[in-house]
């Protein structure tokens, strides 16, 4: 497979990650860190670097709102919920933070 290929697969995948996490809202960020060691969050967040580190100024709300497909502050008085006492817990050894 030649190089432009697989960057056009790749991002391709990647649009229909996003897709499937906008549609997944009742999957909340927490889960996805405590089962995957990741979440949306982390994804904007590799979003911002990877536009920086070829010299595209991105802030972190606008590689989220690409992420989330709305503003976060929006998103998160939609969709979020509270973590139940085991579920954060469950993410102290990671390092992970928002």
């Amino acid at each position: 497979m030649d190089e432009k290929t697989r960057i056009e697969l790749e991002a391709a995948a990647f649009r229909r990650l996003l897709e499937h996490l906008r549609k997944r809202t009742d999957v909340q960020n927490i889960d996805l860190m405590n089962l995957a060691g990741f979440c949306r969050n982390c994804l904007s967040n590799w979003y911002q670097a990877a536009a920086e580190e070829r010299g595209m100024r991105m802030t972190k709300d606008e590689a989220r709102n690409l992420v989330y497909g709305m503003p976060y502050e929006e998103w998160k008085a939609k969709y979020q919920k509270e973590a139940a006492p085991g579920q954060a817990a469950g993410r102290s050894g990671l390092n992970h933070q928002h």
